[in-house]
């Protein structure tokens, strides 16, 4: 295998380990971080604003002692229909990707026990909720014929030069979060809640690039180093939250999510070790605690009002076992931002009809950072980017329902949308962490980096039974 011997010196001011590749950066804060996942049509609808409010299982997302607002039993599925696009532009160019997947995204229930008697407590319920939520996306940067990278030989005898055909970073998989919770109702005043969440997170990671050869007009594909890799992973957290009446209008509600503790199995590719090889290793990651404050107004039996505001409390953190976990943690520590998240919904209701709406701002998880990028003819500046890896995302929810009494059906549509720049093809030599074929190895120190506007158009319909 003959190297890549033309090396550009120049690094960025504030960079992320050579050794750690951008997926894994981008999985610990997308997947692992990422507490809220969908649930019920109506709490999808209100942009899951449902924090002081309460009286629906998927409640169980972000304050556990909604589920103590309830006072009938009810099961309820739900089918999510997901349309992703992802708009990925490089130095002009732009190549869209779309992604459609259909599932049952979520099923859960309340078992609504109340007490008799002269004691305040006036009901006791128990509360499920399972979340599914696919993980797929596909981002391909376009190619550009003035990123041209000559190989050498050993004796410095120039072999080829490979012309850059572009990038993708594809991911397969799914997370879900089951969560089992009790809620209390103490003198129609105070609901008090508890919950424990289950997480699970399968997913297949590729991060590939590609070059023609000018020595025979070949085109090669090129992975990372580590990749591609599978993780398999589970975890546990817990929540804890009250919601008071401050009188009959006026509602105010807390709660408090702990880390989640994962356990991740990876199985990941290392090319030239000193051969190619799969190998497999455990890491154990500890994501941010979350705390949630909320608010509603609720004037009359027709029409109510939610605000949530969350807060992450503490930065994502691996357990060492070597410099791989040790350099990630350095970069979590100097480069994440407490994510937080604000989101507005509200019902209103004409007879047994339901109109829902709501909407949701979450911040970048990330600092601005500046990093060694190159231009489309291969000149290398430092560039500040306030939305690397992941970026701000935006959440617009509408839905409607009917209640025929014992029977319900909800439908809901979500639109959200996000902008990030995604930095690839930086690999160090010293490092080992370049991209790889079966010929070649492209080591470069600097980060050629595309624009990805992703846009998701979400439909949910819930069937469900009061009893």
């Amino acid at each position: 295998m003959i190297k890549k011997s033309l090396m550009i010196l120049s690094i960025s001011a504030a960079y992320f380990a050579n050794a750690q590749d951008v997926s894994t950066i981008r999985n610990t804060a997308e997947v692992y971080s990422n507490s809220s996942l969908n649930g019920s049509s109506k709490y999808n609808s209100m942009a899951g604003s449902m924090g002081a409010l309460g009286g629906d299982f998927s409640v169980l997302n972000s304050n556990p002692a909604g589920i103590g607002v309830s006072i009938a039993s009810e099961i309820s599925g739900t089918l999510s229909v997901e349309n992703s696009k992802n708009s990925t532009s490089l130095y002009g160019s732009t190549m869209e990707y779309k992604i459609n997947n259909t599932d049952v995204g979520n099923v859960g229930g309340i078992a609504s026990f109340q007490i008799e008697g002269s004691t305040p407590w006036k009901f006791v319920n128990i509360g499920v909720n399972y979340s599914n939520q696919s993980l797929e996306d596909y981002s391909q940067s376009p190619g550009n014929s003035g990123l041209v990278y000559p190989i050498y030989d050993q004796n410095n005898v120039l072999v080829t030069n490979l012309t850059f055909g572009g990038h993708a970073y594809n991911r397969y998989g799914d997370v879900s979060k089951m969560s089992i919770g009790v809620g209390g109702n103490y003198d129609n005043k105070f609901y008090l809640g508890a919950g424990l969440n289950f997480h699970n997170a399968n997913l297949e990671q590729y991060d590939s690039a590609r070059f023609t050869s000018s020595s025979n007009n070949v085109t090669e594909t090129f992975s990372k180093q580590y990749t591609p890799f599978s993780e398999s992973s589970s975890g546990f957290s817990a929540s804890v939250g009250v919601i008071g009446k401050i009188n009959p209008q006026f509602r105010l509600g807390a709660s408090v999510e702990t880390p989640t503790w994962w356990n991740i199995a990876r199985v990941y590719t290392e090319y030239e070790n000193p051969t190619d090889g799969t190998y497999s290793e455990d890491r154990n990651l500890t994501s941010p605690m979350k705390a949630t404050l909320s608010a509603a107004f609720v004037p009359n039996k027709n029409f109510a009002i939610n605000v949530d505001y969350s807060l992450g409390l503490t930065k994502p953190k691996y357990k060492v076992y070597g410099d791989a976990e040790t350099e990630l943690n350095k970069f979590f520590s100097d480069h994440s931002n407490s994510l937080s998240e604000i989101k507005v919904g509200a019902e209103y209701r004409i007879q047994q009809f339901r109109l829902r709406g709501g909407y949701a701002f979450s911040s970048s998880p990330f600092d601005a950072m500046t990093i060694s990028s190159l231009s489309n003819i291969g000149d290398v500046s430092n560039t500040s980017y306030s939305n690397l890896f992941l970026g701000k995302r935006n959440t617009i929810g509408a839905g409607i329902g009917y209640d025929f009494k014992a029977f319900y059906i909800d439908a809901a549509y979500q639109n959200v949308s996000s902008e990030y720049n995604s930095p690839f093809i930086q690999g160090s030599f010293a490092n080992n962490t370049g991209y790889f074929s079966n010929n070649y190895i492209v080591e470069v120190n600097s980060s050629i980096v595309s624009n990805v506007k992703n846009k998701k158009d979400n439909f949910f319909i819930t069937l469900g039974w009061k009893f």
